[in-house]
């Protein structure tokens, strides 16, 4: 007697199917169009957990910048000092620092000042 595959079939398609639920008119309810749904957003959610790296490591350079620069030296020259005082701090800790530890910051600031003028 010849096999069916009836049964794993239709759970199959019903796993595939929640996994596209939501999707608009028939990439959430057609097979085929929800399986190609599926791969490209599989292929977008891939390339964006980098993206999104990149996108944060932007915004923490970016929030060193301006405060660096309200305490009058550049961005470049920061990091430069931060390497010299040898103080290992990530750009995440130091962005944070600079919005919402201030004071913690000018410290940072003024140690890397030292360290460049030695």
């Amino acid at each position: 007697m010849r096999t069916l595959k009836g049964a794993a079939r239709n759970k199959a398609r019903r796993r595939l199917l929640k996994k596209v639920k939501g999707n608009r008119g028939g990439r959430g309810n057609l097979l085929r169009t929800a399986k190609e749904t599926l791969l490209r957003s599989g292929a977008f959610a891939y390339r964006d957990r980098k993206t999104r790296k990149r996108n944060f490591r932007q915004l923490w350079i970016l929030r060193i910048n301006a405060a660096t620069r309200e305490r009058g030296i550049r961005y470049s020259e920061f990091i430069q000092g931060l390497d010299k005082a040898n103080i290992e701090l990530n750009r995440k800790s130091l962005s944070e620092m600079a919005i919402h530890d201030p004071e913690a910051f000018d410290a940072v600031v003024a140690a890397v000042m030292e360290a460049l003028a030695a």
